[in-house]
């Protein structure tokens, strides 16, 4: 995917859009940025996001452009590379600023949309994400369709067809389920037959390396920080995922995979899943915890490898998109 303003002036006038976030967030986004394509047809939109994330921006069809733009945790990034004339219209998807909306303010657009500006709507804090983004639109005249979420297939062929994802990491400890409860899961399904690979993140190596012993896991069946392409070829061709609120369960979602999501400080209804029968949500209420938090959250402790295993037992057979 081409970076914006790398080649000449701009044929076309721009939509820039900002969020700047994780693979999760990018998936939750995507009705919003359809909505944006569909209402903006003669205009480029560009995407101001991690570098890292241009390949299910591409697969949105929604992004011509990657800006890429990125800070520490979900901090507003400085936008920079931004070349030829302002945007025509400059959309922040990021959050609810004043921030965010100050960083799209400084490139001069023409028309700004925000839930920080005048004529932006009314935040509302427990909304579902997906919904959140798709009112807002429609707040600004865009119609947008939350269960726009399906991506096509990856280019690339899985290279586990058929296996059990389990993929432990989070993007905080608090929303980790303990490591030796995912081995418990896949040692149990390694026991009934079932292929069973692991994947996790660029800082997880440890934890899968923790994950593989207990399970007794081969080698070969440790995906670590694999590229984001493979990594949706594994998803997307796998039988079933399973993993706790982070990018991999949205993954699952945009590949029509059925997945099992393991839910602690945040409620399924603000992150999870649409209500398909091929996604199942673990979850046992209690009061919200601290999303970001430093250990396991304790209504995420609760979940048993039974129920996991149980869950699994109950997802349809759906065939690879």
């Amino acid at each position: 995917m081409p970076v914006n303003g790398s080649a000449g002036a701009p044929r076309l006038p721009r939509v820039l859009v900002l969020r700047a976030l994780g693979l999760g967030d990018l998936l939750a986004g995507v009705p919003a940025l359809r909505a944006l394509r569909r209402g903006f047809p003669r205009h480029e939109i560009v995407l101001a996001a991690p570098r890292e994330l241009a390949v299910p921006a591409e697969l949105s069809g929604a992004v011509d452009a990657l800006l890429p733009a990125s800070a520490p945790g979900r901090a507003v990034p400085e936008i920079t590379g931004w070349q030829g004339p302002p945007p025509q219209v400059a959309v922040d998807l990021h959050g609810k600023g004043p921030e965010s909306m100050r960083a799209l303010e400084a490139l001069g657009p023409d028309r700004l949309l925000a839930f920080a500006a005048p004529d932006g709507p009314e935040w509302y804090a427990e909304e579902h994400e997906r919904d959140r983004w798709c009112r807002f639109l429609t707040w600004y005249g865009i119609p947008a369709d939350p269960g726009d979420l399906r991506l096509p297939p990856p280019a690339v062929p899985s290279p586990a067809p058929g296996a059990v994802v389990v993929h432990p990491g989070a993007g905080s400890p608090a929303r980790c389920w303990p490591v030796e409860r995912y081995a418990a899961v896949a040692a149990e399904l390694r026991r009934a037959g079932r292929h069973v690979v692991a994947t996790g993140g660029p800082r997880e190596y440890e934890l899968l390396a923790r994950l593989a012993k207990l399970a007794r896991l081969p080698d070969s069946d440790v995906y670590g920080s694999p590229p984001l392409e493979r990594l949706a070829a594994l998803v997307a061709g796998a039988s079933a995922v399973v993993s706790g609120d982070t990018g991999v369960a949205h993954l699952a979602v945009a590949c029509g995979t059925p997945s099992v999501t393991l839910f602690g400080p945040v409620p399924p209804s603000r992150w999870g899943p649409p209500p398909l029968e091929r996604h199942r949500v673990l979850w046992h209420p209690g009061p919200p915890g601290d999303p970001h938090g430093r250990s396991p959250d304790p209504l995420l402790v609760r979940i048993r490898p039974k129920e996991v295993l149980d869950a699994l037992s109950r997802l349809p057979e759906v065939p690879p998109a």
